[in-house]
C-alpha cells in the first residue's frame, strides 16, 4: 500500500512523522508524495494557532479529495485539542490518533482495512508516559532531529500546548545517547535536540539538560549539535559553561522572548522580565563570538497597546536578534488570555507588519557582518549548478559549484543575496 504523509507545525512533529515513516517502511508500505493518489494519507496536525487549525482541516479535506476510497489518518495536536468532536466535525477522517499513541499506527491501519470502521485512539494525557520512539535513519542525510522530551508545564496564558501535549516527560538518557550515536555512525553530521520544552529535559527522570549535553558531546564523530529552541530561564550557568567549552554545539540559539514589554510578559505568564532576558543574552555573547540569537514574538497579545508595542520594538533593537519569528496573537479557547480584552484586528496586523519588516532589517544586518569572512557549511542540497548549506550559526550559504552532499566545506563569503549569503570554496 502507498502512503502519503503531510507534516504541519514544529520540529517535534517532524521527528514523529519520520518515526511513523520508519514504521511504515519496516512493514513494507510504500512512501509516496502526499499529492499522489495513495491508499493511506496521514496528516500530522498542529493547533498552536487558529491558522494551524485551518491548515490541519484543509489538508485532511484535501486528502479525501485526492482519493475518496483512501484511509485518512489524522493525528497530533489538533486532534488532541478536538478529541470530543473531531470525528463528527470532520467526516473525512477514518482514524483519529492523539499525542500518545502514534506508535500504534500500523495496527490501526490494518484494523481499519479489515473492518472499514472509523477508529478513535485518543487516551487523554492525564498521566502520560514518554512514548518511546527511536529513529536510526532519515530521508535527509545531513541533519537529524532527535526528540528527547515531550510535554510542557509552563502554562503561558495564551497557549494550549500543555493541554494537548500533557506533562513534561523525557526520553531515558542512555536511550537518547544510543539513538544519537546510531545516527552519527550512519553518517549524519548534524543532530538537532528537540522537544516541546527541550531545556526542561530530565525533570521527571532525575537528570537535567546539562547532563544530556555532556553525554551527547562525548559521542565520537559528532560534528555539530544544535539545540532547536530553549527558554531563557533554562540557559543556566551549568548549561552556559558547557556551551562555552564546546565547538560542537552550534553557534545559534533560538530563545523565545514573545514580547519586549514587562507588562505584556506578565499577562502572558512568562517566567522572566526584560532585564533578566537581556542579561542572559549578554552572557551568551560574552562566551560565543558571532553567535546568532533568534526568537519568537507574538504580535497583538491582549494588553499590547501602542506604548507596550513601542517598548517591544525598542528592546528588540537593543537585543539585536538575528531574526524574528512573528506570530499574530491567536485566541485559543479556554486559555486565560482568551478572557482578556482583545486588541483591534487592524492593530494586530499593523504590529505584525512592523515586526516582520524589522526582522528583515535585523537579519540583513547580521548577515552583512560575515561578508569577507570564512565559515564552514555542511552541503545539504545541490540544484542548477549551485550548492546550499548552513553554517553553525545558521547562515544559509549558496555556492556556485556542485559540491559533495553531506560534506563539510570552508566557504569565503562574498556577498548577500537575501535570503542567502554567496561564497566560494576556500581552496
Amino acid at each position: 500500500m502507498k502512503v502519503g504523509i503531510c507534516t504541519l507545525g514544529c520540529k517535534v512533529n517532524t521527528y514523529e512523522s519520520e518515526f511513523v515513516i520508519s514504521l511504515l517502511k519496516n512493514h513494507n508500505f510504500e512512501i509516496g508524495d502526499f499529492n499522489d493518489v495513495c491508499d493511506v494519507y496521514i496528516i500530522n496536525t498542529c493547533t498552536v494557532t487558529n491558522n494551524s487549525d485551518s491548515k490541519s482541516r484543509k489538508m485532511i479535506r484535501h486528502a479525501r479529495k485526492l482519493n475518496n476510497d483512501a484511509c485518512i489518518v489524522a493525528m497530533g495536536c489538533f486532534i488532541e485539542a478536538n478529541k470530543d468532536k473531531v470525528l463528527n466535525d470532520l467526516k473525512e477522517i477514518d482514524i483519529a490518533i492523539g499525542n500518545n499513541n502514534k506508535s500504534m499506527i500500523i495496527e490501526l491501519i490494518e484494523n481499519f482495512f479489515n473492518n472499514r470502521k472509523k477508529i478513535k485512539e485518543i487516551d487523554g494525557l492525564e498521566n502520560p508516559s514518554f512514548e518511546d520512539m527511536y529513529i536510526d535513519n532519515y530521508n535527509s542525510r545531513t541533519r537529524a532531529f532527535v526528540k528527547v522530551q515531550d510535554g510542557c508545564e509552563n502554562f503561558c496564558s495564551y497557549c494550549i500546548i500543555p493541554k494537548v501535549r500533557g506533562k513534561c516527560r523525557s526520553k531515558k538518557l542512555d536511550v537518547a545517547v544510543q539513538e544519537i550515536t546510531s545516527l552519527v555512525n550512519r553518517g549524519y553530521k548534524e543532530i538537532v535536540l528537540t522537544g516541546i520544552h527541550t531545556g526542561n529535559y530530565g525533570v521527571d527522570i532525575g537528570t537535567n539538560f546539562a547532563t544530556l549535553l555532556r553525554e551527547v558531546l562525548k559521542i565520537k564523530g559528532l560534528y555539530r549539535l544544535r539545540i532547536s529552541s530553549i527558554e531563557i530561564t533554562e540557559l543556566t550557568d551549568e548549561v552556559l559553561d558547557i556551551i562555552k567549552n564546546s565547538d560542537i554545539i552550534a553557534n545559534h540559539f533560538h530563545v523565545p522572548i514573545q514580547s519586549g514589554s514587562n507588562k505584556v510578559l506578565k499577562l502572558m505568564n512568562r517566567k522572566y522580565d526584560i532585564d533578566y532576558f537581556m542579561k542572559k543574552i549578554e552572557k551568551i555573547r560574552e562566551i560565543k563570538k558571532d553567535v546568532s540569537i533568534t526568537t519568537d514574538i507574538i504580535a497583538g497579545h491582549p494588553g499590547e497597546d501602542e506604548e507596550e508595542f513601542r517598548q517591544t520594538i525598542e528592546n528588540v533593537k537593543k537585543i539585536a536578534f538575528a531574526k524574528l519569528h512573528v506570530f499574530p496573537y491567536s485566541v485559543r479557547e479556554n486559555t486565560p488570555s482568551s478572557r482578556l480584552e482583545q486588541i483591534k484586528e487592524e492593530d494586530k496586523k499593523k504590529h505584525t507588519k512592523i515586526l516582520l519588516e524589522l526582522s528583515r532589517k535585523l537579519e540583513e544586518e547580521y548577515m552583512n557582518k560575515f561578508i569577507g569572512k570564512k565559515v564552514q557549511i555542511i552541503v545539504e542540497t545541490t540544484k542548477d549548478g549551485y550548492s546550499y548549506g548552513h553554517s553553525s550559526n545558521y547562515l544559509e550559504l549558496k555556492v556556485k559549484k556542485e559540491l559533495r552532499h553531506n560534506e563539510i566545506y570552508t566557504i569565503k563569503i562574498n556577498s548577500l543575496e537575501y535570503p542567502y549569503l554567496l561564497g566560494d570554496v576556500d581552496e
